[in-house]
Protein backbone atom coordinates (compact mmCIF):
# COMPACT_ATOMS: atom_id res chain seq x y z
CA UNK A 1 0.00 0.00 0.00
CA UNK A 2 1.26 3.50 -0.84
CA UNK A 3 2.49 5.50 2.02
CA UNK A 4 -0.82 8.34 1.90
CA UNK A 5 -2.97 5.00 2.01
CA UNK A 6 -1.14 3.55 5.13
CA UNK A 7 -1.57 6.80 7.03
CA UNK A 8 -5.15 6.98 6.09
CA UNK A 9 -6.03 4.01 7.90
CA UNK A 10 -4.05 4.73 10.87
CA UNK A 11 -5.40 7.93 11.24
CA UNK A 12 -9.01 7.08 10.37
CA UNK A 13 -9.64 3.84 12.05
CA UNK A 14 -9.22 5.80 15.56
CA UNK A 15 -12.59 6.62 14.83
CA UNK A 16 -14.14 3.90 12.51
CA UNK A 17 -13.33 0.28 13.21
CA UNK A 18 -10.85 -1.75 10.86
CA UNK A 19 -10.59 -5.15 10.88
CA UNK A 20 -9.64 -7.73 7.83
CA UNK A 21 -8.98 -11.12 7.85
CA UNK A 22 -7.07 -13.66 5.41
CA UNK A 23 -9.91 -14.20 3.29
CA UNK A 24 -10.92 -10.84 1.99
CA UNK A 25 -7.13 -9.72 1.93
CA UNK A 26 -5.76 -12.72 -0.70
CA UNK A 27 -9.06 -13.68 -2.28
CA UNK A 28 -11.46 -10.73 -2.56
CA UNK A 29 -9.38 -7.53 -3.02
CA UNK A 30 -7.51 -6.88 -6.18
CA UNK A 31 -4.25 -5.43 -5.09
CA UNK A 32 -3.72 -3.82 -8.86
CA UNK A 33 -6.36 -1.41 -8.48
CA UNK A 34 -6.47 0.15 -5.16
CA UNK A 35 -7.76 2.43 -3.92
CA UNK A 36 -10.27 1.89 -6.33
CA UNK A 37 -10.99 -1.96 -5.97
CA UNK A 38 -14.77 -2.55 -4.47
CA UNK A 39 -13.43 -4.95 -1.43
CA UNK A 40 -10.72 -2.44 -0.85
CA UNK A 41 -12.72 0.39 -0.23
CA UNK A 42 -15.35 -1.45 1.70
CA UNK A 43 -13.21 -3.16 4.43
CA UNK A 44 -10.23 -0.26 4.49
CA UNK A 45 -10.84 3.29 5.80
CA UNK A 46 -10.10 6.43 3.92
CA UNK A 47 -9.28 10.13 4.86
CA UNK A 48 -12.65 11.21 2.80
CA UNK A 49 -14.55 9.39 5.33
CA UNK A 50 -13.52 12.44 7.59
CA UNK A 51 -14.55 16.06 7.09
CA UNK A 52 -11.05 17.65 5.91
CA UNK A 53 -10.26 19.86 9.33
CA UNK A 54 -11.39 16.57 10.86
CA UNK A 55 -8.63 14.46 9.28
CA UNK A 56 -6.25 17.19 9.60
CA UNK A 57 -6.74 17.72 13.41
CA UNK A 58 -6.79 14.57 14.37
CA UNK A 59 -3.32 13.64 11.54
CA UNK A 60 -1.82 15.99 13.52
CA UNK A 61 -2.62 14.58 17.01
CA UNK A 62 -1.56 10.65 15.88
CA UNK A 63 1.59 11.32 13.99
CA UNK A 64 3.25 13.83 15.52
CA UNK A 65 1.70 15.17 18.89
CA UNK A 66 0.80 11.37 20.48
CA UNK A 67 -1.59 13.08 22.84
CA UNK A 68 -3.83 10.34 24.11
CA UNK A 69 -6.08 12.46 25.97
CA UNK A 70 -6.55 14.98 23.21
CA UNK A 71 -7.20 12.03 20.81
CA UNK A 72 -9.66 10.26 22.89
CA UNK A 73 -11.63 13.85 22.99
CA UNK A 74 -11.59 14.41 19.01
CA UNK A 75 -12.34 11.32 18.00
CA UNK A 76 -15.36 11.33 20.39
CA UNK A 77 -16.49 14.58 19.15
CA UNK A 78 -16.27 13.21 15.28
CA UNK A 79 -17.64 9.98 15.97
CA UNK A 80 -21.03 11.97 18.13
CA UNK A 81 -21.40 13.89 14.67
CA UNK A 82 -22.25 10.69 12.71
CA UNK A 83 -25.20 9.80 14.24
CA UNK A 84 -23.75 6.40 16.15
CA UNK A 85 -27.70 5.21 16.64
CA UNK A 86 -30.02 6.21 14.34
CA UNK A 87 -33.27 5.09 13.48
CA UNK A 88 -34.27 5.31 17.55
CA UNK A 89 -32.26 2.33 18.14
CA UNK A 90 -31.34 3.40 21.66
CA UNK A 91 -34.53 5.71 22.26
CA UNK A 92 -37.32 3.39 21.00
CA UNK A 93 -36.15 -0.16 19.93
CA UNK A 94 -35.48 -1.27 23.23
CA UNK A 95 -38.11 -3.00 24.75
CA UNK A 96 -38.42 -3.81 28.60
CA UNK A 97 -39.56 -6.13 31.26
CA UNK A 98 -40.80 -5.31 34.71
CA UNK A 99 -40.27 -1.49 33.96
CA UNK A 100 -36.20 -2.60 33.34
CA UNK A 101 -34.69 -2.34 29.57
CA UNK A 102 -33.87 -5.18 28.17
CA UNK A 103 -30.10 -4.42 26.80
CA UNK A 104 -29.37 -6.95 24.05
CA UNK A 105 -32.82 -6.84 22.34
CA UNK A 106 -35.08 -4.36 20.09
CA UNK A 107 -37.97 -4.55 19.34
CA UNK A 108 -38.82 -2.42 16.59
CA UNK A 109 -41.90 -4.04 14.23
CA UNK A 110 -43.96 -5.86 16.51
CA UNK A 111 -43.79 -9.82 15.27
CA UNK A 112 -39.63 -9.15 15.12
CA UNK A 113 -37.29 -8.89 17.61
CA UNK A 114 -33.80 -8.65 16.99
CA UNK A 115 -31.12 -10.50 19.85
CA UNK A 116 -27.11 -9.01 20.50
CA UNK A 117 -25.35 -12.01 22.18
CA UNK A 118 -22.66 -10.96 23.84
CA UNK A 119 -20.37 -13.24 22.39
CA UNK A 120 -21.02 -12.34 19.02
CA UNK A 121 -19.81 -8.54 18.96
CA UNK A 122 -17.61 -8.99 16.15
CA UNK A 123 -16.92 -9.89 12.44
CA UNK A 124 -14.77 -11.74 10.56
CA UNK A 125 -14.31 -8.52 8.76
CA UNK A 126 -15.63 -4.83 9.00
CA UNK A 127 -17.44 -2.93 6.82
CA UNK A 128 -16.48 0.34 6.48
CA UNK A 129 -19.96 1.56 6.02
CA UNK A 130 -21.64 -0.25 9.16
CA UNK A 131 -24.35 0.73 10.58
CA UNK A 132 -23.67 -0.74 13.54
CA UNK A 133 -20.05 0.21 13.78
CA UNK A 134 -20.86 1.85 17.77
CA UNK A 135 -20.68 -1.96 18.86
CA UNK A 136 -17.52 -2.21 17.79
CA UNK A 137 -15.43 0.59 18.88
CA UNK A 138 -15.85 0.58 22.73
CA UNK A 139 -18.93 3.03 23.06
CA UNK A 140 -20.51 0.73 26.18
CA UNK A 141 -23.23 3.01 26.60
CA UNK A 142 -24.65 2.82 23.10
CA UNK A 143 -23.73 -1.35 23.14
CA UNK A 144 -26.59 -3.65 22.73
CA UNK A 145 -25.68 -7.48 23.96
CA UNK A 146 -26.73 -10.45 26.31
CA UNK A 147 -25.35 -13.00 27.72
CA UNK A 148 -27.73 -15.63 27.78
CA UNK A 149 -31.17 -15.96 26.56
CA UNK A 150 -33.13 -16.15 29.86
CA UNK A 151 -34.56 -12.42 29.27
CA UNK A 152 -35.18 -13.22 25.86
CA UNK A 153 -37.17 -16.13 26.12
CA UNK A 154 -39.33 -14.68 29.49
CA UNK A 155 -39.87 -11.38 26.74
CA UNK A 156 -40.81 -14.05 23.85
CA UNK A 157 -43.37 -15.97 27.16
CA UNK A 158 -45.58 -12.56 27.16
CA UNK A 159 -45.99 -11.45 23.30
CA UNK A 160 -47.25 -14.65 21.62
CA UNK A 161 -47.24 -11.92 18.44
CA UNK A 162 -43.69 -12.33 18.07
CA UNK A 163 -42.66 -14.68 15.26
CA UNK A 164 -39.74 -13.68 14.15
CA UNK A 165 -36.55 -13.94 16.00
CA UNK A 166 -33.67 -12.37 14.23
CA UNK A 167 -29.86 -12.88 15.82
CA UNK A 168 -27.50 -10.63 15.12
CA UNK A 169 -24.55 -8.08 16.05
CA UNK A 170 -22.14 -8.02 15.37
CA UNK A 171 -22.26 -11.49 13.38
CA UNK A 172 -22.98 -14.46 15.29
CA UNK A 173 -21.85 -16.71 13.14
CA UNK A 174 -18.25 -15.68 15.05
CA UNK A 175 -19.68 -18.12 17.18
CA UNK A 176 -18.40 -21.38 17.30
CA UNK A 177 -21.31 -23.75 16.70
CA UNK A 178 -21.69 -24.80 20.58
CA UNK A 179 -21.71 -20.81 21.48
CA UNK A 180 -24.62 -20.48 18.87
CA UNK A 181 -26.17 -23.29 20.13
CA UNK A 182 -26.63 -22.13 23.72
CA UNK A 183 -28.49 -18.86 22.30
CA UNK A 184 -30.89 -21.13 20.01
CA UNK A 185 -31.71 -23.74 21.39
CA UNK A 186 -34.27 -22.11 24.10
CA UNK A 187 -36.13 -21.28 21.10
CA UNK A 188 -37.01 -24.14 20.26
CA UNK A 189 -39.14 -24.68 23.57
CA UNK A 190 -42.87 -25.81 22.77
CA UNK A 191 -44.12 -22.93 25.49
CA UNK A 192 -42.58 -20.73 21.72
CA UNK A 193 -44.22 -22.32 19.18
CA UNK A 194 -45.45 -18.91 18.38
CA UNK A 195 -41.68 -18.10 17.33
CA UNK A 196 -41.82 -19.40 13.40
CA UNK A 197 -38.55 -18.33 12.14
CA UNK A 198 -35.30 -17.80 13.44
CA UNK A 199 -32.92 -15.52 11.71
CA UNK A 200 -28.98 -15.40 11.36
CA UNK A 201 -27.82 -11.44 10.16
CA UNK A 202 -24.43 -12.34 8.88
CA UNK A 203 -21.66 -11.14 6.41
CA UNK A 204 -19.29 -14.65 7.01
CA UNK A 205 -20.87 -15.86 3.70
CA UNK A 206 -18.99 -13.03 2.47
CA UNK A 207 -16.27 -12.50 4.05
CA UNK A 208 -15.62 -16.26 5.61
CA UNK A 209 -17.43 -18.63 3.82
CA UNK A 210 -15.29 -21.67 5.45
CA UNK A 211 -17.77 -21.50 8.33
CA UNK A 212 -20.01 -23.55 6.40
CA UNK A 213 -17.44 -25.44 4.49
CA UNK A 214 -14.16 -25.99 6.22
CA UNK A 215 -14.08 -24.99 9.67
CA UNK A 216 -13.27 -27.45 12.22
CA UNK A 217 -17.17 -27.35 13.40
CA UNK A 218 -18.59 -26.30 10.28
CA UNK A 219 -20.23 -30.14 9.89
CA UNK A 220 -21.77 -29.06 13.20
CA UNK A 221 -23.13 -25.86 12.20
CA UNK A 222 -24.67 -27.55 9.49
CA UNK A 223 -26.37 -30.32 12.20
CA UNK A 224 -27.22 -27.29 13.90
CA UNK A 225 -29.27 -25.95 11.01
CA UNK A 226 -31.32 -29.05 10.39
CA UNK A 227 -32.09 -29.54 14.35
CA UNK A 228 -33.79 -26.00 13.45
CA UNK A 229 -35.39 -26.91 10.65
CA UNK A 230 -36.34 -30.50 11.71
CA UNK A 231 -38.22 -29.02 15.01
CA UNK A 232 -40.38 -26.96 12.69
CA UNK A 233 -39.05 -23.22 12.63
CA UNK A 234 -38.00 -21.73 9.37
CA UNK A 235 -34.07 -20.96 9.98
CA UNK A 236 -33.52 -17.68 7.80
CA UNK A 237 -29.89 -16.76 6.91
CA UNK A 238 -29.67 -13.60 6.12
CA UNK A 239 -26.58 -13.21 4.12
CA UNK A 240 -25.45 -9.90 3.66
CA UNK A 241 -23.71 -9.35 0.19
CA UNK A 242 -22.01 -5.85 -0.89
CA UNK A 243 -21.11 -7.00 -4.54
CA UNK A 244 -21.13 -9.69 -6.86
CA UNK A 245 -17.33 -10.42 -6.64
CA UNK A 246 -18.33 -11.84 -2.84
CA UNK A 247 -20.24 -14.89 -4.59
CA UNK A 248 -17.87 -15.82 -7.50
CA UNK A 249 -15.75 -17.47 -5.32
CA UNK A 250 -16.02 -21.48 -5.65
CA UNK A 251 -15.77 -21.79 -1.54
CA UNK A 252 -18.63 -18.88 -1.44
CA UNK A 253 -20.75 -20.57 -3.56
CA UNK A 254 -20.11 -23.83 -2.11
CA UNK A 255 -21.30 -22.40 1.21
CA UNK A 256 -24.37 -21.33 0.10
CA UNK A 257 -25.18 -24.93 -1.54
CA UNK A 258 -24.11 -26.27 1.83
CA UNK A 259 -26.93 -23.74 3.81
CA UNK A 260 -29.52 -24.34 1.72
CA UNK A 261 -29.09 -28.03 1.61
CA UNK A 262 -29.96 -27.78 5.45
CA UNK A 263 -33.49 -26.87 4.79
CA UNK A 264 -32.44 -23.22 5.80
CA UNK A 265 -33.06 -20.55 3.43
CA UNK A 266 -30.51 -17.95 2.54
CA UNK A 267 -31.56 -14.42 1.90
CA UNK A 268 -29.19 -12.19 0.33
CA UNK A 269 -29.33 -8.11 0.99
CA UNK A 270 -27.07 -5.05 1.40
CA UNK A 271 -27.06 -1.50 0.86
CA UNK A 272 -26.31 0.42 -2.17
CA UNK A 273 -23.29 2.11 -0.99
CA UNK A 274 -21.03 4.86 -3.51
CA UNK A 275 -17.43 4.02 -4.52
CA UNK A 276 -18.54 0.20 -4.19
CA UNK A 277 -21.68 -0.90 -5.78
CA UNK A 278 -23.24 1.55 -8.19
CA UNK A 279 -23.12 -0.52 -11.31
CA UNK A 280 -26.46 -2.64 -11.82
CA UNK A 281 -24.38 -5.33 -13.55
CA UNK A 282 -22.96 -5.70 -10.04
CA UNK A 283 -26.22 -6.56 -8.40
CA UNK A 284 -27.84 -8.48 -11.43
CA UNK A 285 -24.84 -10.95 -11.53
CA UNK A 286 -25.27 -11.33 -7.47
CA UNK A 287 -29.09 -12.25 -7.83
CA UNK A 288 -28.50 -14.13 -10.33
CA UNK A 289 -25.94 -16.52 -8.95
CA UNK A 290 -27.62 -16.84 -5.62
CA UNK A 291 -30.87 -17.64 -7.32
CA UNK A 292 -28.58 -20.34 -9.49
CA UNK A 293 -27.24 -21.32 -5.94
CA UNK A 294 -30.92 -21.47 -4.32
CA UNK A 295 -30.59 -18.39 -2.56
CA UNK A 296 -33.47 -15.57 -2.48
CA UNK A 297 -32.27 -12.17 -3.45
CA UNK A 298 -34.51 -9.92 -0.80
CA UNK A 299 -33.48 -6.27 0.00
CA UNK A 300 -31.42 -3.56 -1.48
CA UNK A 301 -31.17 -1.02 0.92
CA UNK A 302 -30.59 2.95 0.95
CA UNK A 303 -27.22 3.43 2.98
CA UNK A 304 -28.13 4.77 6.27
CA UNK A 305 -27.61 8.61 7.81
CA UNK A 306 -25.11 6.77 10.11
CA UNK A 307 -20.89 7.03 10.40
CA UNK A 308 -19.27 8.03 7.06
CA UNK A 309 -22.87 8.54 5.44
CA UNK A 310 -21.68 11.32 3.30
CA UNK A 311 -18.86 9.67 1.75
CA UNK A 312 -21.13 6.26 1.17
CA UNK A 313 -24.53 7.97 0.20
CA UNK A 314 -26.21 8.66 -3.24
CA UNK A 315 -29.47 10.47 -3.92
CA UNK A 316 -32.28 8.68 -3.76
CA UNK A 317 -33.57 9.54 -7.49
CA UNK A 318 -30.31 7.74 -8.81
CA UNK A 319 -30.65 4.79 -6.31
CA UNK A 320 -34.36 4.08 -7.80
CA UNK A 321 -32.35 4.36 -10.93
CA UNK A 322 -29.86 1.75 -10.39
CA UNK A 323 -31.80 -1.05 -9.09
CA UNK A 324 -34.32 -0.33 -11.65
CA UNK A 325 -31.80 -1.08 -13.89
CA UNK A 326 -30.47 -4.15 -12.25
CA UNK A 327 -33.75 -5.26 -11.88
CA UNK A 328 -34.72 -5.19 -15.45
CA UNK A 329 -31.81 -7.16 -15.92
CA UNK A 330 -33.09 -10.44 -14.36
CA UNK A 331 -35.42 -13.13 -14.49
CA UNK A 332 -38.41 -13.08 -11.85
CA UNK A 333 -36.82 -15.57 -10.14
CA UNK A 334 -35.02 -12.88 -8.99
CA UNK A 335 -37.45 -10.33 -8.75
CA UNK A 336 -38.24 -10.85 -5.05
CA UNK A 337 -35.67 -8.43 -4.27
CA UNK A 338 -37.60 -4.90 -2.92
CA UNK A 339 -35.60 -1.56 -2.81
CA UNK A 340 -34.41 0.59 -2.40
CA UNK A 341 -35.62 0.90 1.00
CA UNK A 342 -34.58 3.01 3.77
CA UNK A 343 -34.74 1.73 7.22
CA UNK A 344 -35.98 4.90 8.81
CA UNK A 345 -37.56 5.81 11.95
CA UNK A 346 -40.79 4.99 11.20
CA UNK A 347 -40.15 1.87 9.26
CA UNK A 348 -38.77 0.42 5.83
CA UNK A 349 -39.20 2.80 3.39
CA UNK A 350 -39.33 1.58 -0.28
CA UNK A 351 -39.23 3.92 -3.34
CA UNK A 352 -41.65 2.83 -5.67
CA UNK A 353 -40.85 5.13 -8.62
CA UNK A 354 -40.63 8.44 -9.99
CA UNK A 355 -44.02 9.96 -10.96
CA UNK A 356 -45.49 13.03 -12.60
CA UNK A 357 -49.19 13.95 -10.55
CA UNK A 358 -51.10 17.09 -11.90
CA UNK A 359 -47.44 18.66 -13.30
CA UNK A 360 -45.41 17.62 -9.95
CA UNK A 361 -42.86 15.43 -9.97
CA UNK A 362 -42.80 13.11 -7.53
CA UNK A 363 -41.50 10.20 -5.67
CA UNK A 364 -43.73 7.40 -5.24
CA UNK A 365 -43.25 5.66 -1.89
CA UNK A 366 -44.64 3.19 0.92
CA UNK A 367 -43.79 1.48 3.73
CA UNK A 368 -42.86 -2.53 3.53
CA UNK A 369 -42.44 -2.38 7.20
CA UNK A 370 -44.28 0.48 9.69
CA UNK A 371 -43.73 0.86 13.42
CA UNK A 372 -47.61 1.14 13.16
CA UNK A 373 -48.48 -1.85 11.16
CA UNK A 374 -51.36 0.64 9.65
CA UNK A 375 -48.70 2.26 7.58
CA UNK A 376 -47.61 -0.80 5.96
CA UNK A 377 -48.45 -0.64 1.72
CA UNK A 378 -50.05 2.38 2.07
CA UNK A 379 -48.48 4.62 -0.87
CA UNK A 380 -47.81 8.12 -0.24
CA UNK A 381 -45.82 10.67 -2.21
CA UNK A 382 -42.83 13.13 -1.87
CA UNK A 383 -42.03 16.24 -4.07
CA UNK A 384 -38.64 15.16 -6.41
CA UNK A 385 -35.56 15.94 -4.76
CA UNK A 386 -33.24 14.97 -7.21
CA UNK A 387 -30.11 15.57 -4.00
CA UNK A 388 -32.40 14.05 -1.03
CA UNK A 389 -30.39 10.69 -0.02
CA UNK A 390 -32.63 9.82 2.90
CA UNK A 391 -36.20 10.14 3.76
CA UNK A 392 -35.37 13.12 6.30
CA UNK A 393 -34.99 15.29 2.90
CA UNK A 394 -38.18 14.33 1.85
CA UNK A 395 -40.74 17.29 1.63
CA UNK A 396 -44.61 16.04 1.00
CA UNK A 397 -46.36 16.70 -1.91
CA UNK A 398 -49.50 18.71 -2.82
CA UNK A 399 -48.52 21.34 -0.37
CA UNK A 400 -48.73 19.22 2.42
CA UNK A 401 -47.12 20.02 5.96
CA UNK A 402 -46.43 16.59 7.59
CA UNK A 403 -46.14 13.26 5.87
CA UNK A 404 -49.80 11.42 7.41
CA UNK A 405 -47.07 9.46 10.10
CA UNK A 406 -46.28 12.69 11.41
CA UNK A 407 -48.26 13.20 14.85
CA UNK A 408 -48.57 17.14 16.19
CA UNK A 409 -47.22 16.59 19.40
CA UNK A 410 -43.86 15.67 18.20
CA UNK A 411 -42.70 18.34 15.85
CA UNK A 412 -39.52 17.68 15.55
CA UNK A 413 -37.59 20.51 16.46
CA UNK A 414 -36.17 19.21 19.58
CA UNK A 415 -34.22 16.49 19.97
CA UNK A 416 -35.29 12.86 21.26
CA UNK A 417 -34.95 12.84 25.14
CA UNK A 418 -32.28 9.62 26.04
CA UNK A 419 -34.64 7.58 27.38
CA UNK A 420 -35.97 3.85 26.88
CA UNK A 421 -39.63 3.20 25.79
CA UNK A 422 -42.23 0.42 25.68
CA UNK A 423 -42.33 -1.71 23.23
CA UNK A 424 -45.85 -1.31 23.16
CA UNK A 425 -45.52 3.07 23.04
CA UNK A 426 -43.46 2.59 20.36
CA UNK A 427 -45.66 0.54 18.05
CA UNK A 428 -48.42 3.06 18.47
CA UNK A 429 -46.11 6.26 17.96
CA UNK A 430 -46.63 8.11 14.99
CA UNK A 431 -43.22 8.52 14.28
CA UNK A 432 -40.48 11.63 14.24
CA UNK A 433 -40.26 14.35 11.48
CA UNK A 434 -38.09 14.23 8.56
CA UNK A 435 -36.33 17.56 9.61
CA UNK A 436 -33.58 16.32 12.03
CA UNK A 437 -31.02 13.96 10.28
CA UNK A 438 -29.56 13.12 13.99
CA UNK A 439 -32.89 12.17 15.73
CA UNK A 440 -35.79 11.16 13.47
CA UNK A 441 -33.24 9.03 11.60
Amino acid sequence: MPADLQEAVQVVSHVLPFRANEYVMEQLIDWSNIPDDPIYRLVFPHRDMLHAGEYETLRDLVLFKKDDAAIAKAVHAIRMRMNPHPAGQMTHNVPRVNDAPLKGLQHKYKETVLFFPSSGQTCHAYCTFCFRWPQFVGMDDMKFDARETTELVAYLKTHQDVTDVLITGGDPLIMNTRSLTEFIEPLLAPELAHIQNIRLGTKSVAYWPQRFVSDKDSDDLLRLFERVVKAGKNLAIMGHYSHAVELRNEMAQRAVKRIVSTGATLRMQGPLIRHINEDPRSWAELWTTGVRLGAIPYYMFVERDTGPSEYFSLPLARAHEIFQAAYQMVSGLSRTVRGPSMSAFPGKVVIDGVVSINGEKLFALQFLQARNPDWVRKPFFARFDPDATWLDHLVPAFGKQKFFFESDEDDGHHPLAAKVIPISVAQRAQGKSCDNAHTAA
